[in-house]
């Protein structure tokens, strides 16, 4: 091929594998929808409740982790029990664990003298976990009372499902950020998670919010501390156990997402590098037919990470020819869409807000007031989130293996920044 026949299908397969990729997500979201969601009652019909058992590993929470605590005590459930995994804090949340356990008969500890990492602290909640159902949470997160019973209900019902994966919802919508990230988990996340769904397999389970069937933790070694991203790595090592993973959208809990450039940019640094270290680890499936159906998820991966890469090199190419004047095969358009692909592209990206809202729309009454801000996604967390793979990818492939992954404090918004 030609120097201008790659330069042209750099060009097309920049704008053009968004398109295809918001296309596959609506359609497989909106049979989701349809199938499973759409005449959902108020809460599922069990007919027995299993023990559950709680689990939150956290480091440094004394600012969060009494409001948290206190949402899990009104989950609308009979039996289950809340254990805490103090991750060697060296802030004031062991006192106040301790006073809460002496008020809370629901409440246990587990205390960690250092900082282990996230995957050593649920490692050891399960461990010390009562229940064979468990849910995990992060410490800056509210549950809705009924979780516990939309969890129950799968694992009740079928016996190989081995995870469900939650719906958050971002809390904290002051500021610009806040407000595209309420939409982002909406119209990108959840979407994304309804359609990997019906195609086969989920890419992975939310860490900030997740039900385990201890058995299929067992089956898969349990989490691995030396991972950035826990839950990407759980969620490949049980569906490769084949345990059926899902995602059940009335299981809401609500979050605190970064509202500044800083944390952001962390976070988003954060689940690239995990993505990239999940394939690295887990490359063995192209040996196994009975991965096949991982492959698919894989590759859209490997797709997402390439587009990222040609992205940044028509920006830089097209800056040298715009700045330099320097001659090329091709005349390459500015680091925004062509007319007509432009044109097509806004039009997907509005539908598919569209469909994503509606879907939303019963867990959200006031979802329809951000999407103003949430047209700013595509230009602004397209370039953020491609930008961050590009220094991710080398970052994961040079990590030394068995490197211990510990806790860094996130980003909760201005307001707990103040605080």
């Amino acid at each position: 091929m030609s120097i201008s026949g790659i330069l042209q299908f750099i060009s097309e397969f920049v704008y053009l594998y968004p398109m295809l990729m918001s296309v596959v997500w609506m359609i497989g979201g909106i049979i989701f929808f349809w199938r499973l969601e759409r005449k959902s009652p108020p809460e599922p019909v069990l007919d027995e409740y299993p023990f559950f058992s709680i689990v939150v590993p956290g480091h440094n929470e004394e600012a969060q982790i009494e409001e948290t605590i206190t949402y899990l005590l009104e989950i609308d459930y009979p039996d289950y029990e809340i254990i805490f995994v103090d991750d060697g804090s060296t802030d004031n949340t062991a006192s106040i664990l301790h006073e809460l356990c002496s008020k809370h008969e629901k409440v246990r500890v587990v205390y960690l003298t250092e900082n282990m990492g996230k995957g050593a602290a649920l490692n050891a909640g399960t461990m010390a976990a009562r229940g064979e159902l468990i849910l995990t949470i992060d410490a800056d997160a509210l549950v809705d009372p009924k979780i516990l019973k939309w969890m129950a209900w799968h694992f009740s019902k079928y016996s190989r499902v081995g995870a469900i994966t939650g719906n958050p919802r971002v809390i904290n919508r002051t500021t610009l950020l806040g407000k595209i990230q309420t939409g982002e988990f909406s119209t990108i996340i959840g979407l994304i998670k309804r359609a990997q769904r019906i195609l086969g397999k989920v890419l992975t389970v939310s860490g900030v919010v997740a039900a385990f069937r201890k058995q299929a933790l067992v089956s898969g070694g349990f989490w691995d501390t030396d991972m950035v991203t826990e839950d990407i790595d759980i969620t490949w090592k049980l569906e490769k156990n084949f345990w059926d993973v899902r995602y059940e959208p009335r299981a809401i809990c609500w979050i605190f997402a970064p509202e500044t450039v800083r944390g952001l940019l962390r976070q988003r640094m954060r689940w690239a590098q995990g993505g990239i270290e999940v394939l690295k680890k887990h490359r063995g499936i192209w040996k196994n037919w009975k991965q096949r159906r991982l492959w698919p998820i894989y590759v859209e991966y490997i797709l997402s990470t390439v587009w990222a890469y040609m992205f940044w090199t028509l920006v830089l190419l097209w800056g040298i020819q715009a700045v330099f004047k320097i001659f090329m095969p091709i005349t390459l358009k500015p680091p925004i869409p062509p007319l007509w692909a432009g044109s097509i592209l806004a039009l997907i990206c509005v539908i598919q807000f569209a469909v994503s809202f509606y879907m939303d729309r019963k867990y959200d009454k006031k979802m329809l007031r951000y999407l103003f801000w949430v047209i700013w996604y595509p230009l602004a967390y397209w370039a953020i989130n491609s930008a961050v793979l590009i220094f991710a990818v080398p970052k994961a492939l040079l990590k030394p293996e068995g490197t211990r992954a510990v806790w860094l404090s996130p980003d909760r918004g201005i307001d707990k920044l103040k605080t």
